[in-house]
């Protein structure tokens, strides 16, 4: 037997195959259940017990052998075939082509002016809970926003549902994290609303978060003055106005001068020469109570845009639906970077 194996592990070693189909009958007389070698494994029941332990390492090696002699015939022909098909795939590619979506490059904006600033971007789900979405930001329970004219429940447990706004990543951030906390929570969201030129029932949002000793409501408003500048460019004209959400006190919303008129008037800003782009406010004391955070020691402030919004200012697009037809010539006119 010792010969047989010898005899074998010679011809094994040797063998070149001329294609692939030659070494697949390779493989098959080989090491298929009736191939050589198992048949070779059946005879070692025969062998005497002194014999064993060698006969059974040259039986290991045989079939390793095998093994290691097909897997290099196949990469030979891989290499053989990518060769032929005229190009080395170790070449750098060529440059792309294409279109990045126009939500994705604001976005990307959008992250990189507050991440220059220290803010982290945070994720969360998309479905929720009661708690995260509503309750721990201080929504009672008879608030409009629950209803389901405005919110998307999962009808077999009406505590789950699909988040309506990405506050709830800052929820969850703070039950994890004890202050300073700044990040910001860019998501896609969903409310039960009529599709139109101005409405979505999915849209995107970008939220912010900065907790910490001693933060003011004139960090807010220099904050975002900062964002104003960089993304919609220098001499951009800011204002604050009053305004109320259950999860802030000061509330307020941020409007900007029109870029579209410059502020002169136009259909776009209703012929106010201002915009609203985002809501924000100081962080209700009850919002930090309900993550674990002790509002006597500390105070943040919180922001929110929509992503949508904001595309639809910087390239003067007038219909939010034109955002989710995936139509190529409106898409092969943003960048690709």
């Amino acid at each position: 037997m010792k010969e047989k194996i010898e005899q074998i592990l010679n011809e094994v070693k040797n063998f070149q195959a001329e294609n692939k189909e030659a070494l697949e009958n390779f493989r098959i007389t080989y090491l298929s259940k009736k191939g050589i070698i198992p048949n070779l494994f059946a005879d070692f029941k025969t062998v005497a017990p002194e014999l064993r332990k060698e006969m059974g390492m040259r039986l290991n090696e045989l079939k390793n052998t095998v093994s290691a002699k097909v897997e290099e015939q196949l990469q030979r022909f891989e290499t053989q075939s990518s060769s032929d098909a005229g190009f080395d795939m170790t070449m750098p590619a060529d440059e792309m082509k294409g279109s990045r979506h126009p939500l994705s490059i604001v976005r990307r904006d959008i992250n990189e002016i507050f991440e220059h600033l220290g803010f982290t971007i945070a994720e969360g789900p998309e479905i929720e809970d009661d708690f995260h979405v509503f309750s721990a930001l201080n929504f009672p329970p008879d608030h409009p926003a629950r209803d389901m004219q405005d919110t998307f429940f999962i009808t077999k447990n009406p505590d789950v549902l699909l988040r309506t706004h990405t506050s709830s990543i800052q929820v969850r951030t703070m039950e994890k994290q004890q202050p300073p906390i700044r990040i910001i929570a860019p998501g896609r969201v969903f409310r039960n609303e009529a599709i139109s030129a101005r409405a979505h029932c999915i849209f995107h949002q970008i939220e912010g978060l900065y907790i910490d000793e001693n933060v003011s409501f004139a960090d807010l408003k220099q904050t975002l003055y900062h964002f104003v500048q960089e993304f919609f460019g220098e001499g951009t004209k800011v204002r604050f106005r009053p305004s109320y959400f259950p999860f802030t006190e000061t509330s307020a919303e941020m409007d900007i001068s029109c870029n579209i008129c410059g502020g002169k008037g136009c259909n776009i800003c209703k012929h106010t020469g201002w915009v609203e782009i985002l809501g924000c406010g100081m962080c209700d004391p009850n919002i930090l109570i309900a993550s674990g955070i002790d509002p006597e020691k500390y105070t943040g402030f919180a922001f929110g845009m929509g992503v949508e919004r904001i595309a639809m200012l910087k390239y003067g697009i007038n219909d939010l639906r034109l955002f989710f037809e995936n139509d190529l010539k409106f898409l092969e006119q943003f960048e690709l970077s």
